[in-house]
């Protein structure tokens, strides 16, 4: 499985960071993917301020781009006229365009440009996106999954986009291979548990709209409180985890992380607060005034235990 290669198999498949030259153009590819990540995600613009600069643009690199495949396959093409076959077309598109860019340092589209400065810059390639576009393309043609095809699902979706924020967040340190293998295991289980938070509140919008039930063994309209418990648990062990290693990070990026993985937190509290047959019907979010005296606890160098008012 795509998810299990080892931490010295990463190591030593990752291509060597290469510095540039900064242009004109550089410059405009790296502000419209701020643009289209700040537009999409009001938590992921209260987090990524808490980041050093230079660290902020590669992450906003980075989800830009993945912010640019997730409406490939939920909708925006297809709302623009695209049968299946093209949307398939426009996505293979946007990998070979991604994979030569790493490659040549240059694309036409501003957002995978922006996105090949930070891949080339911080030692990260197909290693890491080509598991990314595996679980997009899935996305255009399964519709459930067993346990073996979920894993991989969150793997390639969520794990390496994890692991790519890592390399940035990583990129001017020295970590023991030991350490580099902590950190890969805490990023990875962050970003499990990001998308699994995701698919349990979108649980209604995913089967209803786009035909898509992502959790092994749940029937949406059926789903019991015993079920929703059983999937929170698995979730927060992912969160315990993750959050054991946020102080291995560097300060750069530690107060963002820990602000991220405390928002999703309070999700995982609200979607436990909340019945199951609620969840199949409407979204949970955590009010704008919470994000708000979370950001503030964690801009200060502290957080609120968990699930408080």
């Amino acid at each position: 499985m795509a998810g299990q290669r080892s931490a010295a198999d990463r190591r030593a498949s990752r291509p060597r960071p290469r510095p540039r030259r900064e242009s004109l153009y550089d410059r405009v590819a790296e502000e419209t993917a701020g643009v289209v990540i700040r537009r999409y995600s009001t938590s992921f613009g209260l987090a990524s301020r808490l980041l050093g600069p230079d660290v902020r643009q590669h992450v906003e690199n980075i989800y830009a781009l993945v912010r640019v495949a997730d409406e490939i396959v939920d909708g925006s093409a297809s709302g623009a006229g695209a049968d299946q076959m093209t949307v398939a077309r426009i996505l293979n598109d946007l990998e070979r365009d991604t994979d030569d860019a790493m490659q040549q340092g240059y694309s036409a589209n501003l957002v995978v440009h922006a996105f090949a400065l930070t891949a080339r810059e911080t030692g990260f390639g197909t290693e890491l996106t080509a598991p990314f576009f595996a679980s997009m393309r899935a996305d255009l043609s399964a519709t459930e999954h067993d346990t073996a095809s979920f894993d991989d699902y969150v793997y390639g979706s969520a794990e390496v986009v994890g692991l790519m924020c890592l390399r940035a967040f990583l990129q001017h340190e020295t970590v023991s291979a030991a350490d580099d293998a902590t950190l890969v295991h805490g990023a990875r289980r962050l970003g499990a548990a990001f998308q699994k938070v995701n698919f349990l509140r979108d649980l209604a919008a995913d089967y209803e709209q786009l035909g898509r039930s992502y959790f092994p063994d749940i029937d949406v309209p059926n789903l019991t409180e015993a079920e929703k418990n059983r999937l929170l648990d698995d979730i927060d062990a992912d969160l315990a985890e993750s959050a054991a290693v946020i102080p291995m990070l560097p300060r750069s990026s530690r107060r963002a992380v820990a602000l991220a993985q405390a928002l999703f937190s309070e999700l995982s509290v609200r979607l436990r607060a909340t019945p199951a047959q609620q969840l199949i019907r409407s979204r949970v979010r955590v009010p704008n005034p919470v994000k708000l005296r979370i950001a503030a606890a964690a801009a200060s160098g502290r957080l609120p235990r968990k699930g408080t008012p």
